[in-house]
């Protein structure tokens, strides 16, 4: 495929959708522009610069286009959508997909929603939230108080979230929530271990691949993004922290 083939605003606005799709759906700073500048290669165009930060991608051609920007508002975790770009990549780059046809395909796939329904993941938050209890060495008989406590902290943070848009504050509640139910339930007997049944429910709130995301950044040499990530994952953690101290300040 040759540079003349497609017109060099084209081949910008499928690096641009393309990495923006990935950055919106949890992908390494890395792993974005490895992605942009593949297929931005794969159109004959070598000396294409990208820069991505988490809040923002920029991207520029030398001596043809001017620099673009992306802002990137909304981040969540959809791994599907990841691959499914990869994929239109690596066709890209294989000749089996043109220009116009993988702006097509990522489109459609922005404008797609891939996560699962509501109730699943609320279903995923308790049931997991009773097995992290047993792997903590929590016991049998906390189980239920587990899943329940945590399947009422996801849903508070979820709907918390659709009407403060400040993340933070929308864990905040949801550990607090998470506090107070697991409170109750040892209060009335169907939990015992306080201190079990609050951390096994408080996992599907902590910042796992924001974690992992910061560290791989800096392992990668993205310095500005894996210090950025990872002080979104600190202030998570204090925030799921504070809720659950306040809590144990009354108790």
């Amino acid at each position: 495929m040759k540079e003349n083939d497609h017109s060099t605003l084209e081949i910008i606005e499928v690096c641009l959708l393309a990495g923006k799709i990935m950055l919106r759906s949890g992908a390494e700073t890395y792993r974005v522009e490895d992605t942009m500048s593949r297929i931005a290669a794969s159109c004959g165009i070598q000396n294409a610069h990208c820069f991505v930060a988490p809040t923002a991608i920029i991207f520029s051609m030398d001596g043809m286009e001017p620099t673009k920007l992306v802002r990137i508002s909304e981040r969540s975790t959809d791994l599907h959508k990841i691959a499914l770009v990869n994929n239109v990549s690596r066709n890209i780059s294989a000749g089996k997909l043109t220009i116009r046809e993988a702006y097509a395909l990522l489109k459609e796939m922005d404008q797609n929603d891939f996560t699962f329904p509501l109730w699943e993941q609320i279903l995923a938050a308790a049931i997991s939230s009773g097995c992290f209890l047993i792997m903590f060495q929590g016991k049998w008989n906390d189980f239920l108080a587990a899943c329940i406590a945590g399947a009422v902290g996801f849903l508070f943070l979820v709907y918390v979230h659709r009407f403060i848009q400040i993340k933070f504050f929308a864990e905040f509640l949801a550990s607090l929530m998470i506090g107070l139910s697991s409170a109750f339930f040892v209060k009335i007997g169907i939990g015992h271990q306080l201190d079990k049944i609050i951390i096994g429910s408080v996992m599907p709130l902590v910042p796992g691949l924001a974690i992992t995301n910061a560290l791989r950044d800096l392992m990668a040499g993205h310095l500005v993004s894996g210090l950025s990530r990872g002080a979104e994952a600190f202030l998570t953690a204090f925030a799921i922290g504070t809720g659950i101290a306040v809590v144990f300040t009354f108790l």
